[in-house]
């Protein structure tokens, strides 16, 4: 008989698949194969049946293989062995995934024709066209390379959204906050706005995810995005007030009362994505003190180059100039921010570079909406994740599984609660903790940042004993 020692909690060897796991995988991968195959212009006919089929098999088999994968083990975090699997570890399967996931952002952006997009009238091919006809449902038109993208980004929040909740099914703050995600995502950034764009298609074109607001929505202050919302009729001048109205008004107010979390985790589009697709890669976000750094001058230094961007756009707007100090304001400003910031930054390398260096890259260190809300929540906000000190074993579950790279541990072995600009209060710090002790609380702003020098808990009157000593 076979011996195998090991101190190890969890079974430190592979454990095989069974039957079922395997029967969700191969759906899954059917799946993705229909739309690979399209994507080099091999179709399944008809279209419109098969990219049906696709999304179907793609639901079908995340969720089996979930339900298989989480419900036969007891309620509980399972992490086991990410660092020992190819895809998580930044070895061969993960440098694969993220060589494909930034190449199709690089097409996306720059190269659509290559992903079948019909150039000067040409009918669609490739991968767009297999959306065609669920564009046409929508919206009366062929499919944009936008279009599938949305649909594809849905399609990612939905089937590993749910993969998410059997992981976390024991948190019922986890499963309450990813069907918000989902729901925010498959309406408020999907469906809603397809279905407006196609009652108005007569109308100019404004961007129509409600949530989406400036300054993440970087061109809502251009003049062809403010012309086409006020030639937009009564839907245009709502969508005008309304994101004025949410990045001036509403989000410092909420953020005031519950941190930045009610965005961030909860119903923002990338967030989303980093929370449902990006929660197997969360524990390679960098912890080091560099990165920290570089994440407050970086995010800081994205805020304010918006900010002067849009400055410039709106004074090129009431003035009727395209020249900013005799520089043109296309060229010098709307144009490189759109194309460093809001393709390169938070498409390519916030999505393309999960395998590589985590889920939050976007969010962390260029996002300027979370930066703005970071400021609110860290100088004058109710919400904080308090730390129970005494109880803490030092295991680093929190501080591995920080997506933004804080390291909670140190926090929690001081006593001290966390008040931190750059957590998006997602709430895994304290899901993964074994002890119970993180909680994420709203409450009076006095006492909230409490820094302690001692490693002895929360207990006050036994660190004022200690200290008469």
């Amino acid at each position: 008989m076979e011996k195998h020692s090991s101190f190890a909690i969890s079974n430190p060897h592979k454990v095989a698949l069974d039957n079922i796991q395997k029967l969700g995988l191969w759906l899954g991968i059917s799946g993705l194969l229909i739309l690979a195959l399209a994507a080099f212009n091999v179709h399944l006919e008809p279209k419109n049946i098969f990219v049906l089929v696709s999304i179907g098999l793609i639901l079908i088999g995340t969720t089996t293989y979930a339900r298989r994968t989480y419900l036969k083990q007891p309620p509980g975090i399972k992490n086991n062995h990410v660092w020992f699997k190819s895809l998580t570890n930044r070895s061969v399967l993960g440098w694969s995934v993220g060589i494909i996931l930034t190449l199709f952002y690089v097409l996306l952006y720059w190269f659509p024709q290559f992903l079948g997009l019909g150039i000067n009238d040409e009918p669609n091919s490739g991968l767009i066209v297999m959306f065609d006809s669920i564009s046409m449902f929508f919206k009366g038109q062929p499919a944009s390379q936008w279009f599938v993208y949305g649909t594809l980004y849905t399609l990612a929040i939905l089937s590993l959204g749910i993969k998410f909740m059997y992981k976390y099914r024991h948190n019922q703050y986890q499963l309450i906050r990813t069907t918000v995600v989902i729901i925010s995502q498959l309406f408020l950034a999907y469906l809603i706005p397809e279905i407006l764009e196609g009652l108005n298609s007569e109308a100019p074109y404004f961007a129509k995810d409600i949530k989406n607001m400036w300054p993440l929505n970087y061109y809502f202050f251009e003049s062809w995005h403010l012309d086409n919302m006020l030639n937009g009729g009564t839907l245009g001048m709502f969508y005008l007030v309304v994101g004025i109205f949410m990045f001036l008004i509403f989000t410092p107010i909420i953020t005031y009362f519950v941190g930045k979390r009610w965005y961030c985790s909860w119903v923002c589009g990338c967030g989303g994505l980093a929370e449902t697709a990006g929660d197997p890669f969360r524990h390679l976000s960098s912890k080091k003190l560099s990165a920290w750094k570089l994440e407050r001058w970086l995010i800081h230094s994205v805020m304010v180059f918006i900010f002067i961007v849009t400055v410039v756009v709106l004074y090129g707007y009431f003035t009727g100039s395209g020249e900013f100090f005799g520089l043109s304001i296309y060229t010098y400003f709307s144009k490189p921010y759109g194309f460093l910031i809001g393709a390169m930054f938070s498409g390519v390398i916030g999505v393309g570079f999960y395998p590589m260096l985590g889920s939050r890259v976007w969010c962390r260190f260029g996002c300027p909406l979370a930066g703005y809300m970071g400021l609110i929540q860290r100088f004058k906000s109710r919400f904080r994740i308090t730390t129970n000190g005494g109880q803490c074993i030092s295991c680093g579950n929190c501080s591995t599984y920080c997506e933004q790279g804080i390291d909670v541990r140190s926090y929690a072995q001081k006593g001290e609660n966390i008040v931190r600009a750059s957590c998006v209060g997602c709430g895994i710090c304290s899901a993964v903790c074994p002890r119970g002790v993180l909680k994420l609380e709203n409450g009076p702003e006095k006492g909230r940042i409490n820094p302690t020098d001692v490693l002895l808990g929360n207990d006050v009157d036994l660190m004022n004993l200690v200290n008469k000593k």
